[in-house]
């Protein structure tokens, strides 16, 4: 994958999981910010931040519970340790940061 492919299918990424968190009701602030970054405040002060990294061309998630780089398989963006798919994972992500139930959706 080339740089503007994977620029087009982060940026598509990002945008959905910034709905996503909206739609799901969780108690925290969501800001995408320039340059491909997701930052979520939760009600307790922690964070979360979400973002594209071009010269890996991964997404990366940095949460309270460690950091995990995701990787496009072809069909999926897929954690490159465990292999657990985005959402799925950033649902459990955000569920034990907020502290609350939360399933997001591609």
């Amino acid at each position: 994958m080339d740089e503007t492919e994977f620029a087009a299918l982060a940026e598509r990424a990002l945008s959905r999981i910034e709905a996503s968190l909206e739609e799901s009701g969780v108690d925290a602030d969501v800001e995408l910010k320039p340059g491909g970054v997701i930052e979520i405040e939760y009600a307790d002060g922690s964070r979360m931040i979400i973002n594209r990294h071009a010269a890996a061309r991964e997404i990366w998630v940095a949460a309270r519970s460690g950091g995990f780089h995701f990787r496009w398989d072809g069909t999926a963006w897929r954690d490159t340790r465990e292999g657990s798919e985005l959402f799925a994972a950033l649902s459990r992500l955000v569920s034990a940061q907020s502290g609350q139930a939360v399933t997001l959706r591609p």
